[in-house]
């Protein structure tokens, strides 16, 4: 039996909900979390945990697919940390064994040859079973629920402002935008050795202004 060849619609919706822009913003917390902890977590754990921070709530009126897309969200922003935090830190990411180590295994490019399958799955937005528009969404409502969390600033940073504090000029790429991003945001995590309070919500209100452009 042939199956039928996906219209051009479906084919450009399929990759627009695919490139979709913006962190999953459950990393910074998840890295809270887990920093804060010598024990492993399981992924139940970890949602109840954040729940009760307020940073997720019911994302389905059925029960299965609320569970379903409450896991893909967490599994989603637990592959992009490990990434993230390498090469020097390691994040065991598996579904009853979610623990960051300080130091990498030896093997490590092993580990994640062997998860490769699983971490394209969820670092894949049309696996979510949505639309672009609803991804943004809730993108966007997760990041409104972390500013009042962190206590960032509601009005939006100018441009300009935003890549000083990103320490890049008018001519950066959406490219370097992004990965300015993640190296300050990483830097500055309270959670971190040497983070800073301050300095990460500074670094979150100037994403905030770019990551439109990026």
């Amino acid at each position: 039996m042939l199956f039928a060849k996906p219209s051009l619609t479906e084919e450009s919706q399929s990759i627009r909900v695919a490139n979709t822009k913006g962190d999953n913003p459950l990393i910074w917390p998840l890295l809270t979390v887990l920093q804060a902890s010598n024990q492993s977590w399981k992924i139940h754990h970890l949602a109840t945990e954040l729940q009760t921070q307020g940073l997720i709530h019911q994302l389905d009126e059925n029960p299965g697919n609320d569970l379903f897309k409450r896991n893909f969200l967490l599994m989603n922003a637990l592959f992009e940390l490990q990434e993230i935090l390498l090469p020097k830190q390691w994040l065991q990411v598996k579904a009853m064994e979610i623990q960051i180590f300080r130091l990498v295994p030896s093997n490590v490019n092993l580990l994640i040859m062997q998860d490769t399958s699983l971490r394209e799955y969820y670092l894949d937005w049309n696996n979510y079973d949505t639309s672009e528009n609803v991804v943004r969404e809730l993108l966007e409502a997760f990041w409104s629920n972390y500013k009042s969390y962190i206590g960032l600033n509601i009005n939006l940073m100018n441009k300009g402002n935003a890549l000083r504090v990103f320490e890049l000029d008018e001519s950066a790429t959406a490219r370097d935008i992004r990965k300015q991003w993640r190296r300050l945001a990483l830097k500055w995590h309270p959670d971190r050795p040497d983070g800073d309070a301050a300095r990460f919500r500074e670094v979150c209100e100037a994403w905030q202004s770019l990551r439109d452009i990026a």
